[in-house]
């Protein structure tokens, strides 16, 4: 199986199944001396972990991570970061019943055909707990990435969405309720949005966008690895993301040139800045803007039909415990990702300037 390595300079290589002993990762490529504070990397996954509220997944992880190598003293050493996250609250018999069937738009059927075996306990691979993984890098790539600040926030759910512009939200209360939205009022009725949606035993999707300030400029190789590219990547990885546009996106499509460019400063600096902080896929050092697309949660706590491994057609009916939407736990999955990125990009932009 490839695929389970993403980075340039600074890697990250993830192992480990959603009902397997643990889940674990490799970073290749951190440098020597940057003091990490290890709490703060715990915060992150405390974060994205099951069981944090009443609209995610009930599975009980404590997800605490544990260091094997690269970190002396509380600095990185410049050697191979090794860490694990144990498994403690497996329910593997929650999945006995599609170990024969597929679920509709769930990675098992492809998995089945592409491997002939599959591991049907949570998805194996497939499933989001993965991510646990990334979000420990990520913490570790934001420590080194001294001076700029990346945030994410829930910006829709459904068809309920944010229509004010970053500009005029304060990020910082974004994890003060549980689906981690910054304008309160847009929060609570998405909260109960989302309670409505799993005790009908389905699933809805979102948007989670994401601003990074203080970016230096010069980021970004032209041609195939602009930044913009690698950021569409890393989210495009992340499990059910269906759509990732930065800047003006979609709606820039709409756009005349003239109402388009953005317009310079005397000292380089934008007066509007519909770029998303990139333009020739090279940061400006303006913010770098974007929105992630979530699509509903495949497995449905409802009946349904599906096919069996002989192609028969059959009635099934979710088990376990599952997120109703995952946007609110995928917030620091996409900072996470943003800041891999940036590490990867900040060392190969040194290498360009030897």
């Amino acid at each position: 199986m490839a695929g389970n390595s993403f980075g340039k300079l600074f890697t990250l290589t993830t192992y480990g199944e959603s009902h397997g002993p643990a889940l674990g990762g490799v970073i290749d490529g951190c440098p020597s001396g940057i003091e990490l504070d290890l709490d703060a990397i715990q915060n992150e996954l405390n974060r994205r972990k099951p069981g944090q509220s009443a609209i995610v997944t009930q599975r009980k992880e404590p997800d605490t991570v544990k260091f094997h190598s690269g970190i002396f003293e509380g600095k990185t050493t410049g050697t191979t970061i090794g860490f694990v996250i144990e498994n403690t609250n497996q329910k593997s018999h929650d999945y006995t019943h599609i170990k024969d069937s597929y679920r509709p738009s769930h990675a098992d059927y492809v998995y089945d055909k592409k491997y002939g075996f599959r591991d049907y306990r949570g998805g194996g691979r497939s499933s989001a707990r993965e991510t646990a993984c990334r979000v420990v890098a990520g913490g570790i790539a934001k420590q080194m990435l001294k001076g700029i600040e990346i945030r994410a926030y829930v910006s829709a759910v459904g068809t309920m969405k944010l229509d004010k512009p970053y500009t005029e939200l304060d990020l910082t209360k974004t994890e003060s309720n549980i689906v981690r939205c910054p304008d309160v009022d847009m929060a609570a009725s998405m909260e109960s949005y989302i309670k409505e949606v799993r005790a009908k035993g389905n699933t809805v999707g979102g948007i989670v966008s994401c601003v990074i300030k203080n970016v230096p400029v010069g980021l970004g190789e032209p041609v195939f690895d602009k930044l913009h590219a690698e950021l569409g990547k890393a989210m495009l990885s992340i499990n059910a993301v269906k759509g990732f546009e930065y800047g003006s996106g979609f709606h820039g499509s709409t756009m005349y040139g003239s109402d388009h460019n953005d317009s310079f400063n005397s000292d380089g600096t934008t007066k509007t800045n519909y770029s998303g902080g990139i333009q020739g896929g090279i940061s400006n050092g303006m913010d770098i803007y974007f929105n992630v697309a979530f699509k509903p949660v495949a497995t449905l706590i409802q009946k349904y039909e599906t096919i069996d491994k002989e192609g028969n057609t059959v009635e099934m009916q979710g088990k376990g415990r599952h997120d109703p939407c995952v946007v609110p736990r995928a917030v620091p999955i996409v900072e996470a990702m943003a800041a891999l990125v940036l590490a990867d990009y900040h060392l190969l932009n040194k290498l360009t300037k030897l």
